[in-house]
């Protein structure tokens, strides 16, 4: 009788015995005219708008993991020859499965369409400026400063963490290696950004502490997203502007490993165990035009003051000299003839 009147009482009390935790879900995600639900995978165009001069768009994926966890951007074709980052990014679109995912993954796939049609390295054939100097751009400006400007708003504010993947131009000979930042604006930053230095894989490590502080003229991609507190790495895996079926899967391998080091994708994190830390480099540049003639190669060590490469005039007459300014490793060097005066001929770093 006792037994029968506690669990009438149970039967109505307004607590209840076991607490009921809503199970976690996950919104859909709009970018520009591209939506995706939990599970989902969706691709369109960011459309950016004729201004002072032709508009073009941006190819976009969004894919939405079914379960919540981080943003992570991934950007390729900032540069339009540099085209490793650019196949592996279509490969990764569908190596990645929304249901298995956690979290979102925003792909840009081709930043700088004008210039991926155009074949142009550095400069985009309709402004003549380089998309990775004129962040975080202007919606007024010309079109490689409204591209800045959408990417800027549609994808950089949107994600928790950046990879801008970059490759050899079709002009340049380059060893894998990527950048970090450490500005020490935010340490917190600073160390999820090299952390995500070590997943990627890359042995050679760029450290870059003289990238601007200042968010209202950022220049660079990774350094828009890091000064916004997104951490974020610049990756360079690839040369000559060829899509080298390594270097391909270098990329996608690359992107693969930070997913599952930021927990998005179930799998064992590994960190490069021991990277080669470069903490002073130098960007080399031609002092004459006329037509270049390296004499080293990519990955080569020079020692200060080694030739590496010359300027003949256009008859063949060596007019200059380019030298190493330090003991170092050839992050990169041109590897086509064509040169104007002051454009870039190698990269030399150092520890």
């Amino acid at each position: 009788m006792r037994r029968a009147a506690l669990l009438l009482a149970l039967a109505f009390t307004s607590v209840p015995l076991v607490a009921q935790v809503a199970p976690l879900t996950v919104a859909p995600l709009t970018v520009g005219p591209v939506t995706a639900r939990a599970g989902e995978r969706a691709s369109g165009y960011l459309d950016v708008p004729a201004g002072r001069d032709a508009g073009t768009r941006i190819p976009i994926t969004v894919v939405r993991g079914a379960q919540p966890g981080p943003t992570l951007a991934l950007i390729g074709g900032t540069h339009g020859v540099e085209v490793a980052p650019i196949l592996a990014l279509q490969q990764l679109r569908e190596r990645v499965v929304p249901a298995e995912l956690k979290g979102t993954l925003l792909i840009v796939h081709i930043a700088n369409l004008p210039s991926y049609l155009g074949r142009t390295i550095y400069y985009s054939p309709v402004d003549g400026k380089n998309l990775n100097r004129v962040y975080p751009g202007d919606a007024n400006g010309t079109v490689s400063q409204r591209i800045a400007h959408i990417i800027t708003t549609q994808i950089i504010d949107r994600c928790d963490y950046l990879v801008d993947m970059h490759a050899g131009d079709g002009n340049e000979s380059l060893r894998p290696y990527l950048y970090w930042n450490k500005l020490g604006v935010d340490p917190a930053v600073d160390e999820r950004a090299r952390q995500l230095a070590l997943a990627w894989g890359a042995d050679h490590i760029i450290i870059d502490t003289t990238r601007t502080r200042d968010v209202g003229n950022s220049i660079y991609t990774q350094n828009t997203a890091h000064l916004r507190g997104k951490p974020a790495i610049t990756t360079e895996t690839g040369a000559m502007g060829l899509a080298e079926p390594e270097m391909v899967q270098r990329n996608v391998d690359g992107a693969l490993r930070v997913m599952r080091h930021l927990g998005m994708l179930d799998g064992a994190v590994t960190l490069t165990p021991a990277p080669v830390w470069l903490g002073k480099y130098a960007v080399l540049t031609s002092p004459e035009t006329g037509a270049w003639h390296p004499v080293v190669e990519r990955a080569h060590t020079v020692s200060k003051g080694a030739v590496i490469g010359r300027i003949t005039d256009l008859f063949g007459t060596v007019i200059a000299e380019v030298k190493a300014p330090f003991d170092g490793e050839v992050m990169y060097v041109i590897g086509t003839p064509a040169m104007s005066k002051g454009e870039p001929v190698a990269m030399i770093a150092t520890r």
